[in-house]
């Protein structure tokens, strides 16, 4: 019978950066994801930048996961609230699919309230965030401009009625625009 996987989260910290490199160049079987990490963790503020450590140690325990989560603005929505998008996030290969990555984003999401966030938006994976309490924007009237109009785009809104009032375009760092 296999044990169950145990880990921690943490902020991480700038002696994690290669590793968390490496594990978005494994992830995602290149370093493009890899080097948006590293760019819109230098020039985007706030961030939440976590990482999950196998075993329960803060800090001798191995880096086998990060997430990511920066600023947006959105076109029409009320300029005294602050939202956030998820992503990247990435999980070591040999460590997914054991709740690695559903807890980063649970946490991610707790660090983002923490920061004063009233939503979080995250792009991708329609079977993965709608079971952590993401919805569709679509109905709401709020997209993000993409080449690749057929991604799926959600949110949470961590603050009751958040959204209500947005509409347009949701804007997301610079160095996400990759076209």
């Amino acid at each position: 019978m296999q044990s169950a996987l145990r880990f921690l989260t943490r902020e991480e910290s700038p002696s994690d950066f290669e590793t968390v490199f490496a594990i978005h160049s494994a992830a995602f079987d290149s370093d493009t994801e890899s080097k948006l990490v590293d760019a819109v963790r230098a020039q985007a503020s706030p961030v939440v930048s976590l990482v999950a450590i196998e075993g329960e140690g803060r800090d001798t325990g191995e880096v086998i996961g990060h997430i990511l989560a920066s600023p947006v603005t959105i076109e029409h929505g009320p300029k005294d609230l602050a939202y956030m998008a998820l992503g990247p996030m990435a999980v070591r290969p040999d460590f997914q699919r054991q709740g690695v990555g559903a807890r980063l984003v649970l946490n991610a999401l707790d660090a983002c309230r923490e920061l004063g966030a009233a939503a979080v938006f995250v792009r991708d994976h329609p079977d993965y965030y709608p079971r952590l309490g993401f919805e569709p924007v679509a109905n709401l009237g709020l997209y993000f401009a993409d080449p690749d109009t057929e991604r799926p785009f959600f949110a949470l809104e961590l603050q009751a009625n958040a959204l209500t009032d947005c509409a347009g375009e949701v804007y997301y760092h610079p160095k996400f625009n990759r076209s």
